[in-house]
């Protein structure tokens, strides 16, 4: 197995082949999904002025035990105008702003109100600053809120958007050129002949990259001639090319020939990987190439390793790698062999346990997966209850 690449080292030399792509600026709808190109600073303070964090009445803390006199009202977006003197107090919903004068909230369950006159009813606020919203507690204006190659998840976008932006700076979409090759395939739901199969990882791999910044070329189905892929491969003009299939060594896996006759400099070819072994990547001018095994779920695994990392990292990503976790084995697993072995799991009574078949043709083993268990190259045999290293994918 000398001559197979840890996964680690391939995904290091594959994400080296090419800086992340130019920036842009967009709006927020179109910044949903992306990286941050750069720093997001606050332009505002978030709260700019102290807020009730409870409905109830605005009161000073040193005039309890009161009574209070209620001298107006202060709501969301109507702020009370005046200033609130000793034994005065404003009623007060949450989010309003607190009155000048006042600095804690009297909950309403805690209030008894006879007229404009207002009595305690409980404990009060304990100190002051009880129920409010400090002026700045969420953020201060210059505070620098999403650092450069951070996901721009829903949760980031309405705190850029809080703090006064409408468009951010991120990388543009990558474009991506999918092909598949091989004689026996066929498009999916075409009438099939002796031998011929439905071509499935175009659209399993657009699908993986459905959720991502990216613009897809489908290149079809290629055949198993050297002319017509070494002339599919020179006319890509993309960020990455994506091949599935002939990417081995028998007389009709023609993907890395007719690469190299197309001007493509191989960088790697061979993982130590179970499945997807055949795994290979280079650059073809300023394209990225990776070739993907034919066989389904070896093209699912290694798009998931390599595929998907690499489209993280030229958007500008920067901790593009898949995140693994720990979970607890259900059932017991062999020893393994030299290769980094990824094998289909699926929760069980808050376990995991591998799939018994592990073909890399099986579709449905796949499709009832819901992680992989990622096993070290010659990791012993495990047991249940042992823990384990697992990737999700559902």
């Amino acid at each position: 197995m000398a001559d197979l690449l840890p996964v680690a080292e391939a995904q290091r030399r594959l994400l080296a082949l090419a800086p992340p792509v130019v920036a842009e600026i967009v709006s927020l709808r179109d910044a949903a999904g992306r990286w941050a190109a750069k720093a997001v600073a606050a332009l505002r303070t978030q709260p700019e002025l102290p807020l009730s964090a409870m409905d109830g009445y605005a009161i000073r803390f040193a005039d309890l035990p009161g009574p209070w006199q209620v001298i107006g009202e202060s709501a969301a977006g109507r702020p009370f105008g005046g200033t609130a003197n000793a034994g005065q107090a404003v009623r007060i919903f949450t989010g309003a702003a607190l009155p000048d004068g006042t600095d804690a909230v009297l909950v309403q369950e805690e209030a008894r109100r006879e007229g404009d006159m207002l009595h305690l009813d409980g404990e009060g606020p304990g100190h002051p600053g009880r129920n409010v919203r400090a002026a700045g507690l969420d953020f201060r204006e210059g505070e620098t809120l999403i650092a450069p190659g951070e996901h721009l998840t829903p949760v980031r976008i309405a705190l850029a958007a809080s703090a006064g932006h409408a468009a951010l700076a991120v990388r543009r979409r990558v474009r991506i050129a999918i092909a598949a090759t091989g004689d026996e395939l066929r498009p999916a739901g075409a009438p099939l002949g002796p031998g011929e199969l439905p071509e499935s990882n175009g659209a399993m791999l657009a699908a993986m990259l459905a959720h991502l910044p990216v613009e897809i070329e489908d290149l079809g189905i290629l055949p198993d001639r050297r002319d017509i892929l070494e002339a599919a491969f020179a006319a890509v003009s993309a960020d990455i090319l994506v091949t599935t299939g002939g990417a081995s060594v028998g007389d009709h896996d023609l993907v890395r020939p007719s690469l190299e006759a197309a001007g493509a400099a191989i960088d790697f070819w061979k993982v130590a990987v179970r499945p997807g072994k055949p795994m290979m990547a280079g650059r073809l001018g300023d394209t990225v190439v990776i070739g993907l095994p034919g066989n389904p779920v070896s093209a699912f695994v290694t798009a998931r390793l390599f595929l998907l990392p690499l489209v993280a990292h030229l958007s500008g990503g920067a901790d593009p790698l898949p995140a693994t976790r720990t979970a607890t084995l259900g059932e017991p697993l062999p020893a393994n062999g030299p290769r980094a072995d990824y094998m289909r799991a699926a929760h069980r009574e808050g376990r995991v346990v591998a799939a018994a078949i592990q073909d890399s043709s099986m579709l449905r083993t796949l499709a009832r997966a819901d992680c992989l268990i990622v096993r070290a190259p010659h990791a012993p045999a495990a047991n249940p209850g042992d823990s384990v290293e697992i990737l999700d994918i559902a």
